[in-house]
């Protein structure tokens, strides 16, 4: 009984403080939503169409302009990798991010991007696929076996997720004005991207589009890995235990980071080589646009 009193104690503290920052966040975001919006607004293509001759060009223009809104779009987790590309009437021009306008994210655009992932399939596979692996390693233990064990593995390993991308994508992101969005490298070399990738764990970011210290990371991760404690197994809540899953955490976005900064040219290379059935099967799958290869 006192062991489970100081759990539900526990459990209480946690929830309360995680319902407190959920609160400043969204009284920051409510404040600084408007700005990024008539950012984007001023930014927008469309305020660049100047003396369009006839209707018809209009019209193009137009049609244009809205592909490539979409194809641009700021609402996404990772910025296309042809973000920073020179225009093409420019050739041997070195590509850089400097040579695009930097578009912030509003609140409500960092919650939309949370909700994405937590809908989408597969983060639930992940879980899964997780909570599998550490059953057959033995990992927690005191979960048990089954499917009863498996069901507290998937449950806690989708709790860190969820909890871990809230706090740092929409919670800390906004409070800090900092940018939860990947932002590709376009270097030449393979080395080069694969350091620019990982040390985006430590560089992001801010809402002016100038490089700042990730402190959303940083402290979302070490917030959330104490979290952990909260339903974790009693033996799993000491402070090694947090720390290996703090580091953990970092290295697993390092990771994702390397996945966000090559996986277009992993989609662009299979899509050249697919055999064209696999390529007419891809096309009735509902892949967003956003996507594709």
């Amino acid at each position: 009984m006192r062991v489970n009193q100081e759990n539900r104690i526990r459990a209480g503290s946690a929830t309360h403080v995680l319902l407190v920052t959920i609160s400043i966040a969204m009284t920051q975001g409510l404040g600084h939503a408007q700005a990024p919006a008539a950012s984007r607004e001023t930014m927008s293509p469309s305020s660049t169409i100047a003396h369009v001759g006839s209707g018809e060009t209009r019209s193009t223009s137009i049609e244009q302009q809205s592909s490539d809104q979409m194809a641009t779009s700021p609402c996404r987790l990772q910025v296309q990798d042809t973000f920073g590309q020179t225009p093409a009437s420019a050739p041997g021009a070195k590509a850089t991010t400097e040579t695009m306008d930097y578009t912030p994210l509003s609140a409500r655009c960092k919650f939309n991007l949370f909700l994405k992932q937590t809908h989408s399939p597969s983060t639930f596979v992940s879980a899964a696929f997780q909570a599998t692996l550490d059953q057959a390693q033995g990992q927690w233990p005191h979960y048990g076996g089954g499917m009863l064990g498996w069901a507290k593995r998937f449950g806690a390993t989708l709790a860190d997720t969820e909890s871990r991308r809230f706090i740092q994508t929409v919670a800390l992101s906004t409070i800090l004005h900092q940018d939860p969005r990947y932002f590709p490298s376009h270097k030449r070399s393979v080395v080069s991207r694969s350091c620019y990738a990982v040390t985006r764990v430590a560089i992001t970011r801010n809402d002016s589009g100038d490089n700042t210290f990730n402190t959303s990371e940083f402290l979302g991760t070490l917030f959330t890995s104490s979290l952990q404690n909260s339903y974790y197994p009693r033996q799993d809540r000491n402070f090694g235990k947090t720390m290996n899953r703090f580091s953990g955490a970092l290295i697993s976005d390092a990771i994702g980071d390397l996945q966000h900064e090559f996986m277009p040219d992993i989609k662009r290379l299979f899509r050249k080589h697919a055999p064209r059935k696999i390529l007419k099967i891809e096309e009735k799958l509902p892949i967003p646009a956003e996507d594709k290869p």
